[in-house]
């Protein structure tokens, strides 16, 4: 679709003075909403091409699906227990 962008600048030159911070309003989200798509496109573009990011989610989705992660309580569980291996290491 082509607009006449002299056309729009005259319909907004007549735009009632209430209405014409709501247009600015409106030209300010249409621009940041692209500048967002871009930056989404542009993010998605290098991090299909990270090859160690790609290997590290399919990794992570291998875990999970073969039950080898934890919730909150068995981390904490699995942490404490390392650290007293360390500590129990240390007073040797």
């Amino acid at each position: 679709m082509s607009i006449n962008r002299e056309e729009l600048k005259q319909l907004i030159d007549f735009i009632h003075e209430e209405d014409a911070a709501e247009v600015y309003d409106f030209i300010g989200y249409l621009n940041m909403k692209r500048e967002r798509e871009a930056i989404d496109q542009f993010d998605l573009d290098l991090f299909t091409r990270d090859k160690e990011l790609i290997r590290q989610v399919q990794k992570s989705q291998e875990d999970r699906t073969n039950g080898r992660i934890y919730n909150q309580e068995q981390g904490l569980k699995y942490l404490q227990n390392k650290i007293r291996e360390f500590e129990s290491e240390q007073n040797l």
